[in-house]
Order: structure tokens, then C-alpha cells, then sequence
């Protein structure tokens, strides 16, 4: 498999992870004319989101705790 088929599939595989989404596929032909520098950005930008939605969890699940107490 080329790297950037690799890429396209990462994101593919990315965009899955969240939970209550239905299955994502992606044609490759709509990021085929992106370069790999592009790609991985794509990667990069999911996998802060996914960082910030979990610490956005975790002040949640914080606050939640301690309104518990």
C-alpha cells in the first residue's frame, strides 16, 4: 500500500473512532489530489479534536464528581 493510501486510510480509520457515528467511508479518489503533507495535517487537526473532546470529558466528569460530594 502507497503512504498515501496509508494517510487516506488512517483518516478513514480516524473518523470511525467516534463513538455513536455511523461507519465512515471515504472514496479516495476526493484526498487523492491532496499531497501527503495535507494528509497528515488532515490526521493531525482529528487527533487534536479527539485530545480536546476527551479533556472536555474529563472537565466534565470532574465537575460532576465533585457537585456529587
Amino acid at each position: 500500500m502507497s503512504r498515501k493510501k496509508q494517510l487516506i486510510n488512517d483518516i478513514e480509520n480516524l473518523l470511525n473512532t467516534y463513538d455513536g457515528i455511523h461507519k465512515t467511508t471515504i472514496n479516495p479518489a476526493l484526498l487523492e489530489f491532496m499531497d501527503e503533507n495535507t494528509l497528515i495535517s488532515i490526521i493531525d487537526s482529528l487527533l487534536n479534536q479527539k485530545e480536546h473532546s476527551k479533556e472536555s470529558d474529563l472537565e466534565w466528569l470532574e465537575k460532576f464528581k465533585k457537585h456529587q460530594d
